[in-house]
């Protein structure tokens, strides 16, 4: 991966080694029951945490809204609710962890960045559901992860048609990130990394093209550092005949070809083994 800068809270950092950023749902409905820490029970929020970063994540990121589709709607104040429970459990762990808030309101990031502990928004939905959220990473000067979706997750499977680019997932990607890219850099947001969106408006055959062509997708988007999430996705479990709940050794095997491709982030369930992975990838580049 080509090194990256993010300016978190006014303090640069730079890195060299591509990251693992871990996944605290505090949520009950998220695809991966593994993964569901309720805000109810704020001990197993905090054990979670723990857990991650004695792992060696070098990201967390907290979601309080399951994109799964079918899950349950939730009020803007019951999503800020967990949200509060979960970045309060972070940051009784470590109050230096970068964290991402994963949302697509912009009510939500704008005070999970001012109050709630936040550093990083990672919006599913690239601005589409709220166009106001980049208007508030470029108020907040906070990092913005920009993930392709379309649609909502309720609708993103019926909206897999790329045939205006001639069938390329990548090509559609790319020309439908680069208009948002030009908004994010009209408003300002100096520090924007990019989401593929494995799994959101795509099928299995398009989420294993984009994986294939990754690095042409990243030269297609200036070089922006990509994060890569296919933690124990269906792309995964559906070919293979599994469940979420048996998809780790899937998952660690396509974490390990996003790295080779170029990945500077990657987004997991499981830390230790993709901290594994990381580090024996890197062992044999040195």
């Amino acid at each position: 991966m080509k090194p990256f800068t993010l300016n978190i809270r006014g303090r640069l950092r730079r890195y060299t080694v591509p990251q693992v950023m871990g996944i605290v749902n505090v949520t009950p409905d998220s695809f991966y029951d593994g993964s569901r820490t309720p805000r109810s029970v704020p001990d197993a929020v905090k054990a979670r945490v723990e857990k991650m970063i004695a792992d060696g994540a070098d990201f967390i990121d907290v979601g309080g809204y399951s994109s799964r589709s079918g899950a349950a709607q939730v009020s803007e104040d019951e999503e800020l609710r967990r949200l509060e429970s979960g970045l309060e459990a972070v940051r009784r762990v470590s109050p230096d962890i970068p964290v991402s808030v994963d949302t697509f309101r912009s009510g939500v990031a704008r005070r999970a960045i001012g109050s709630l502990g936040a550093d990083i928004i990672n919006d599913i939905s690239g601005g589409s559901i709220e166009p106001d959220i980049m208007q508030a990473a470029a108020d907040l000067h906070a990092p913005y992860i920009l993930m392709h979706m379309r649609g909502t997750p309720e609708t993103m499977q019926s909206l897999t048609d790329y045939s205006q680019w001639g069938g390329s997932v990548t090509a559609g990607v790319a020309a439908e990130l680069r208009e948002k890219l030009m908004r994010l850099n009209m408003l300002g947001v100096a520090d924007v990394i990019i989401d593929p969106g494995f799994g959101f408006s795509k099928t299995v055959s398009q989420n294993y093209e984009l994986m294939r062509q990754l690095p042409e997708l990243q030269r297609l988007l200036y070089g922006l550092p990509m994060l890569v999430g296919i933690s124990r996705k269906s792309m995964i479990y559906k070919p293979l005949g599994l469940t979420p709940a048996q998809a780790l050794h899937g998952t660690t095997t396509l974490n390990t070809l996003a790295l080779e491709r170029g990945a500077a982030i990657i987004r997991v369930h499981d830390v230790a083994p993709a901290v594994q992975a990381r580090d024996v990838i890197q062992l044999f580049n040195d």
